[in-house]
């Protein structure tokens, strides 16, 4: 993905006071970034960070992280964070593969992944953040009740999913071809920016939610 360097992200990033700068210094001390015992959940690939605020903000009581690789995007995500008053949301530009470096065994509660790079040769399919390459990775840092939603309109990253799952030894809780016709699993479901995007185009959006 060609991403548009935007003059000034870097030093806004730097300045900004909600992003942790050196995620490394807090392994296995998270809770000193917010200050409370609250449980952590967190979005990796955040996006624009729609989806992560509004969850925020309708739980006060939950702490959250966004995880976003791209400055030029995370940049975005700040800029709407400014507009609120949300102080159990911080964000890292970081990529998903150093995880473990940064989070200590049982520190996360719950790991979203919404609308991921699909990766669509074979050749790169270890990048897919639900490849067993990963879920390996989010293993080690969600806790023992800890869970991961991934949704997507991606029919192959989807059935791609579901089986690397099962190879990797997680149980798949629920899943839905049709998120969108599903009542008990749309319930409170809160939409990204492409999942209002695909959506609207009448793509169906597969969702699955799995634990150990």
């Amino acid at each position: 993905m060609r991403l548009r360097n935007i003059k000034g992200a870097d030093e806004f990033i730097e300045n900004y006071s909600f992003v942790i700068k050196h995620p490394e210094e807090y392994k296995e001390k998270w809770k000193e970034v917010f200050q409370n015992t609250n449980p952590i959940h967190m979005e990796i690939g955040m996006g624009k960070g729609k989806f992560l605020m509004e969850l925020a903000e309708r739980n006060p009581q939950i702490n959250y992280l966004g995880v976003e690789r791209y400055s030029s995007v995370l940049l975005r995500a700040l800029q709407k964070h400014q507009e609120t008053e949300l102080t159990n949301l911080y964000f890292l530009c970081l990529d998903a593969a150093l995880v473990e470096d940064m989070f200590g065994c049982g520190e996360i509660e719950k790991i979203y992944l919404n609308f991921s790079d699909p990766w669509p040769k074979d050749r790169h399919a270890r990048r897919r953040l639900t490849s067993r390459e990963f879920l390996d990775r989010f293993d080690k840092i969600l806790s023992a009740q800890g869970k991961l939603e991934f949704k997507t309109d991606n029919r192959g990253l989807f059935e791609f999913s579901l089986e690397e799952a099962r190879e990797a030894g997680w149980k798949i809780e629920k899943h839905t071809y049709d998120l969108h016709g599903d009542d008990e699993m749309c319930a409170d479901n809160i939409m990204t920016e492409y999942e209002e995007k695909f959506s609207s185009m009448g793509n169906p959006i597969h969702k699955m939610i799995i634990y150990r």
